[in-house]
């Protein structure tokens, strides 16, 4: 019975917003609300699923060339696991500061909540700066990462420009995302982005096992261990997409019902991401090691212009995923958050599109820059942070008791939860931050040495005339 109560204050605002959504009186199309305002459980599952894999797709084969076949295979399934579970972690989060929240007659019709707000009604001031200051961070460089990729990607099929010019011009059409109002208005763009990734994971493993070996191939990963960290810095990263988690489940109308859509996400997104690394990696070997961007080795083909053009498509979905958090953040920092006028939003939100572009100019390793964020911020951001601010938030009986979301009993009850997330805490922090960031910042230093800042093609073959 307490729980049916807690389901209705949790979800009445977001019925009353559906109905408002929905009425004609607001000159909302059918045709708008198909594709435009998408608040359900599948909205949710195509923005956690096409927002995780992302470019880091193209990346992973490199990963796989610097830990071998066996722990790349085994670092996906493990961080796939570890990443779902702090993603539940941070879904219970959400709910039990919302339900407080609601429970005090706090509407958020006009408001996000966003993750360093869930850390501050829980957990106070200092614990939510410094997921501020983590998340803010890591979702900078998550966008300076996309721009990069489109600079890379668009290199194969047009290489008249270099890549630091394309990221000019993937600037400025990255920058149109100030316009998406919210996480509410992804539907059609999450869709597509999962058909987008789908079609480039079976194109690289297909076009591979076709092409074959290369002569000679080695697969002599793993070599080196600044190397092996790297790569499972890497995938680490690739499991860490839930940066934005909390901004997906409030645009769902029962953000109650987030629990299980990041692991089935994270499952449909190993399909893609295994088959695809090990067919490279089985195909190209060590030539991977030199090779960040796993479509420089295939042979151009319409199949190939294809997966690039498609994947240019969906390195903008996720640049919005990425920005429009940071977006919220400037907004509130601003007090322009509650302005109905999207424009003035829009214009209001461009000054976040500037550092972006910026960094994206100066670092554009790719692969590289993945571990290195990978190390240093996902590590805390989404790992390790979690973690912890579930168990100091329950740490009381009186909380555990009084708690929304209680923890699933075949994990051994709340005992179970607390050795998980302490499992998570120091794993993270020894091997992905210790031992991961050591390897990825001496990799990263390496690749200024060889290219140096503000290169203009990195990792170009010689231009043909």
């Amino acid at each position: 019975m307490a729980s049916e109560k807690v389901e209705t204050v949790i979800v009445g605002n977001y019925v009353e917003m559906e109905r408002e959504e929905g009425d004609p009186k607001l000159g909302k199309s059918k045709l708008s609300k198909l594709f435009w305002h998408g608040g359900s459980v599948y909205d949710a599952w195509f923005s956690c699923a096409s927002n995780q894999v992302a470019q880091v797709l193209l990346t992973l084969p490199y990963s796989f060339s610097q830990l071998g076949m066996a722990s790349g295979i085994i670092f996906q399934l493990f961080y796939g696991l570890m990443g779902s579970w702090t993603a539940y972690l941070i879904s219970v989060l959400y709910v039990e500061y919302r339900t407080r929240k609601e429970r005090e007659k706090v509407d958020f019709r006009n408001h996000v909540i966003q993750w360093f707000e869930v850390l501050d009604g829980l957990l106070g001031k200092h614990w939510r700066n410094v997921g501020l200051f983590f998340n803010c961070t890591f979702l900078l460089f998550g966008s300076v990462i996309q721009l990069i990729a489109c600079a890379s990607n668009i290199y194969y099929i047009n290489d008249n420009l270099d890549k630091r010019t394309w990221t000019y011009i993937f600037g400025a059409c990255c920058a149109t995302t100030v316009f998406i109002p919210s996480f509410h208005n992804y539907r059609v763009w999450s869709f597509l982005g999962l058909i987008m990734t789908t079609f480039t994971a079976w194109y690289l493993t297909i076009a591979s096992l076709v092409h074959g070996q290369v002569e000679g191939v080695k697969h002599s990963g793993p070599a080196q261990m600044v190397l092996y960290f790297t790569g499972a810095t890497n995938i680490l990263y690739t499991f860490g997409g839930h940066a934005v988690t909390v901004e997906i489940m409030h645009a769902m109308w029962k953000p109650q019902k987030f629990k299980l859509i990041y692991l089935i996400a994270t499952l449909y997104v190993l399909t893609l991401t295994l088959p695809s690394a090990s067919a490279v990696y089985w195909a190209f070997g060590d030539l991977l090691l030199n090779h960040a961007n796993a479509l420089s080795l295939l042979p151009r083909t319409g199949f190939r212009d294809t997966a690039v053009i498609l994947m240019l498509i969906h390195q903008f979905i996720t640049f919005g995923f990425a920005c429009t958090p940071l977006y919220f953040v400037w907004e509130k920092f601003i007090r322009m958050h509650d302005t109905k006028s999207m424009f003035k939003r829009a214009i209001a939100r461009l000054p976040v599109v500037i550092p972006i572009w910026f960094l994206a100019v100066i670092f554009p390793f790719f692969g590289p820059i993945n571990s290195t964020v990978g190390s240093l911020l996902v590590s805390f951001t989404v790992y390790i942070i979690p973690a912890l601010a579930h168990m100091v938030t329950f740490a009381s009986a009186s909380a555990r008791e009084n708690a929304v979301e209680r923890p699933p009993s075949f994990i051994g009850s709340w005992a179970g939860l607390y050795t998980m997330n302490i499992f998570v805490v120091v794993w993270v922090l020894i091997v992905g931050f210790g031992f991961g960031g050591w390897a990825s910042i001496l990799n990263f230093i390496r690749q200024v040495d060889t290219f140096g800042l503000f290169t203009k093609c990195y990792q170009c073959p010689p231009h043909k005339a």
